[in-house]
């Protein structure tokens, strides 16, 4: 399991994964952290004031239970780091290890990420991507279309099907590891050619079974049918690809 991630285009590890690899309780991990707040905060990368929301923090479920984590910045978890001591000088100490675990993935992630922003500047990748977006663009109108239908055929949480259908496409087709704000931002040429494929077969399916006037839940159970074999004839790809740390388009 990956100890460093990719958040909004940012390397951050989370502090109950880190916790777990120091070998310290979690609630240890985030008294270090509010004790030493003001200098957690300086090393934030935002422009004016900054408060402890600015660091971002999620849910984790561990033991049945629900906890908050924050999620560190490479330089806010080489610093935290440094607030613990290895007892062990043995090179195979599980804490050892896990420090250059750390290390090795905050630099590989930062190598992709600096990767991606060359790979997004070539040509291929500009005219690729406007074409994906008039796409998409298409695509949005028949999802707007397929709502007013199925609205008027019932349906009371049609505007749902915005985000369960882009959820599936990329559920079927990609394996995201990390948050980002758009997925899109985040693709190579090849994907970026592969979800517009996608989405042409959503728009095409949604015109198609409402222009045959078919109940709008037959209609997304073949949209999802039609992108379940493209998905299973093309494979999945991992977003963001490794190839890009070759330079492949």
């Amino acid at each position: 399991m990956k100890a460093v991630e990719n958040y909004n285009g940012e390397a951050r590890a989370g502090t109950f994964f880190i916790a777990d690899g120091f070998d310290r309780r979690h609630d240890r991990i985030t008294k270090h952290i509010k004790e030493y707040m003001d200098l957690f905060l300086s090393m934030e990368k935002t422009f004016g004031r900054v408060t402890a929301k600015d660091i971002p923090t999620r849910r984790v479920r561990t033991k049945g239970r629900s906890i908050d984590e924050y999620l560190l910045n490479e330089t806010q978890t080489i610093f935290l780091g440094t607030l613990f001591r290895t007892s062990s000088k043995k090179r195979d100490d599980p804490v050892l290890l896990f420090k250059v675990k750390l290390a090795k993935e905050f630099v590989n992630l930062k190598e992709q990420n600096i990767s991606l922003q060359k790979h997004k500047t070539t040509e291929t990748y500009q005219i690729t991507r406007d074409i994906s977006k008039l796409v998409r663009l298409q695509t949005t109108d028949a999802m707007q279309s397929f709502v007013e239908y199925a609205e008027s055929q019932g349906s009371k949480n049609a505007k749902m099907y915005y985000s369960n259908i882009t959820r599936m496409v990329n559920g079927l087709m990609f394996i995201v590891d990390g948050k980002f704000k758009n997925l899109r931002e985040v693709m190579s040429v090849k994907q970026l050619m592969t979800v517009s494929s996608a989405e042409q077969i959503v728009e095409r399916g949604l015109l198609g079974g409402m222009s045959r006037n078919k109940y709008y839940k037959d209609i997304y159970k073949d949209v999802k049918s039609k992108i379940m074999t493209f998905a299973t004839l093309h494979g999945k790809s991992e977003v963001i690809e490794k190839q890009l740390l070759l330079g492949d388009d």
